[in-house]
């Protein structure tokens, strides 16, 4: 037994037998034009006429818009060969059989006659007459200029629209399949606007032709009836002009139909939706328009000499209308705002479900043991609010919004423990003692109350946990007792502090520069990406976070850079140039309102780094050269005369040479991670400045 279902035969046997029923047809309305046809196919042929003009102009009202009907041009000449051919068979029966009374053409022709021009042809002159004017000076007359507009236009937009698909491609807005679809529907509308605006000339040709054909059969068919068949010029004139009428009449009402599908179809332009929605939509989508025209039509109804019904009828109506259609739209609205609220939830749950989802991991994360879980789950509203003003606070402080803090609980830790994420990896894990207080005492005397020793989270101090009974008594001695929370947040916030540059994404730069006012705007243009570009910017803004620079100044940061990047490419040499521009901020913001508390680097170490640094032949450092045992002799002296200094609470920072700071910090930062190390250069003019000492 043979498979045939996969045979090109079998496979395209409807289609083939579609396309040969389809050339048949065109064939027959051709033969139409040159062979003598019945009067009952006669009649067929203008009811088929009739039937394709409404169902052309029903297409024409729902489809959503213009390009879903492609193929109306096409469809728009068929339908008018088709009236012509059948004008041409109705003319050669009213010629030769007229003289037989008025059904000598078929049944339609002598029904529209009577129906029309109700026995009278000068009825049946005027009626066609007025149809023909509507048809060729208003409406057709309209659809063509409408396209001829919508042609020259599209075409004219297209280069625009073509370079508008590629950049939404380029920028990985939209996949190459869907670039693909978009530029195959830009040329299908430039093509289809490009043939409305012919096929306009069918319908303008096909008024004229009507026109024509009427006139000859007239008057053809006076001749002949005179002539031939010995009829008097009053009866043939009676006979032969209501079935010219008549025929002409059947002919110009589907013309009508199609010539208003298309200009329907060419003036709803870039409106989507069917025509009722387009239309009726949008008239009544404006209540107090409607409210307007009813008082008007109101007005109208009381005025002496007019009808009062018709006019308070509409009154009626409009008011009605606009009456309900506000509380209608606020039902609609509501109901699709339910369905995308249970589309959203229906969406995340999905998504959490979903394999993809494990593979997402929080940017800042706390989790928590069940225990200590279990005692901050009665905080939960205060801890949302801290954690927010913390954020808040990182904001200003920062000049960014710090990622939102995801919190949640594991029964894989430690009940008692925590621990804070950063991108997914665990930067640190704690242990603390639930309910208890955590002191950190202001002098070597021991507490007066019961403690364990342990050492602060956040910043590595000694401190004692004390039993929540004793807070009391710890406030009267003057110390400061922090609960599990507050030690908690304080821990988080220095890790956050501590990873600034990890949590500045491309994402949020870009949104910090979107909010710059359009002349800084117009300087990130001229920046990037002549000469440096979006990633090289970052890597500028994370150098200054990593050192606890606030960029909340984003002008003064981006006209340093605009300076400097012409010269020079490497990150760190734009960085150094930046904090000397922003040294007012820098110093202001290490000051706090007071003297600039500096530690300076004594003449050895000045000339240990100076030597260290190896140049090039213009003068540019390339290379950092020091001894490891000078570099472990820095560090321990270093070490020695800052924890002196920190032991009185002052807040200070260490100066060195401009050339050699970013090297002292890069040792420095090692020991002490928030430590500031300054240039000469950065200290900024008229900041009053107190030594704290050297380290030599």
């Amino acid at each position: 037994m043979t498979d045939t279902s996969l045979s090109p035969v079998a496979d395209g046997a409807p289609d083939s037998r579609r396309d040969v029923a389809f050339a048949l047809g065109i064939v027959v309305i051709l033969a139409v034009l040159f062979l003598p046809i019945p009067t009952f196919l006669i009649d067929i042929g203008l009811a088929m006429s009739i039937a394709l003009s409404v169902l052309i102009l029903m297409v024409a009202l729902w489809i959503q818009k213009p390009l879903d009907f492609s193929s109306f041009p096409t469809i728009l000449l068929i339908a008018t060969m088709l009236r012509l051919s059948l004008n041409i068979a109705t003319t050669r029966v009213i010629l030769a059989n007229g003289h037989e009374g008025l059904n000598a053409a078929g049944y339609v022709i002598n029904g529209f006659s009577q129906f029309v021009m109700s026995g009278d042809f000068v009825i049946g002159l005027i009626v066609f007459a007025i149809l023909v004017t509507v048809n060729f000076l208003v409406i057709t007359k309209g659809a063509t200029r409408i396209a001829e507009v919508g042609a020259r236009f599209t075409l004219d937009a297209i280069p625009g629209k073509q370079m508008a698909i590629d950049a939404d491609l380029s920028a990985g807005l939209i996949d190459e399949k869907e670039a693909q679809h978009r530029r195959k529907e830009l040329e299908e509308e430039s093509s289809f606007f490009g043939a409305m605006d012919g096929a306009s000339k069918f319908v303008r040709g096909d008024a004229i032709a009507g026109l024509i054909i009427t006139a000859v059969n007239i008057l053809g068919g006076i001749v002949i009836g005179v002539t031939r068949y010995d009829m008097t010029i009053a009866s043939a004139s009676d006979v032969f002009t209501k079935l010219s009428v008549g025929d002409g009449l059947v002919s110009q009402i589907p013309a009508l139909i199609v010539s208003l599908a298309a200009g329907l179809l060419v003036s709803k332009g870039g409106t989507r939706g069917s025509t009722d929605k387009a239309v009726l939509g949008q008239l009544g989508n404006y209540p107090r328009a409607l409210f307007v025209a009813a008082v008007l039509m109101g007005i109208f109804a009381l005025m002496p000499g007019l009808p009062m019904l018709p006019f308070l009828l509409l009154a009626g109506l409009m008011g009605f209308i606009g009456y309900t259609i506000p509380r209608r739209l606020a039902a609609q609205r509501k109901v699709a705002e339910e369905k995308q609220r249970a589309a959203d939830e229906q969406a995340k749950l999905e998504e959490k479900d979903s394999v993809r989802e494990t593979l997402k991991s929080a940017e800042v994360e706390l989790v928590l043991g069940k225990q200590l879980s279990a005692d901050l789950m009665t905080k939960t509203g205060e801890l949302s609010r801290r954690v927010a003003k913390m954020r808040r606070k990182f904001a200003e402080q920062y000049g960014f919004v710090v990622p939102d803090i995801r919190v949640t609980d594991s029964l894989t830790l430690d009940p008692k423990s925590y621990q804070i994420k950063i991108h997914g990896t665990i930067i640190t894990s704690q242990q603390i003692k639930v309910g208890e207080l955590l002191v950190i005492p202001n002098s070597d005397a021991p507490l007066p109350v019961p403690a364990d020793e342990t050492r602060e989270p956040a910043f590595g101090m000694t401190a004692y946990w004390v039993p929540q009974a004793y807070k009391d008594e710890i406030k009267r001695r003057g110390l400061m007792p922090a609960e599990n929370i507050t030690v908690i947040l304080t821990h988080l916030s220095e890790v956050i502090r501590n990873n600034l540059p990890q949590l500045l994404s491309y994402k949020d730069m870009r949104k910090l520069f979107d909010r710059l006012d359009t002349e800084y705007q117009k300087l990130l243009d001229d920046i990037c990406p002549a000469h440096t570009s979006f990633s090289g910017l970052q890597a500028v803004l994370k150098l200054l976070l990593a050192e606890r620079v606030s960029i909340r100044n984003l002008n003064l940061i981006l006209e340093a850079v605009a300076e400097i990047v012409p010269h020079v490419r490497r990150s760190e040499q734009v960085v150094e140039h930046v904090r000397m521009r922003i040294a007012q901020q820098i110093c202001g913001d290490l000051a706090e309102g007071g003297p600039l508390k500096v530690l300076r680097l004594g003449n050895r170490w000045d000339l240990a780094f100076h030597n260290a640094l190896k140049r090039d032949g213009k003068g540019d450092v390339i290379e950092f050269d020091i001894e490891p045992q000078l570099v472990e002799d820095f560090g321990t002296q270093m070490s020695d005369a800052v924890k002196k200094h920190m032991k009185d609470g002052s807040r200070f920072a260490i100066v060195a040479a401009p050339d050699a700071r970013p090297y002292v910090r890069m040792i420095v930062e090692r020991m002490f991670p928030t430590l500031q190390v300054l240039s000469h250069l950065e200290i900024a003019r008229g900041v009053d400045v107190s030594a704290l000492g050297t380290v030599s």
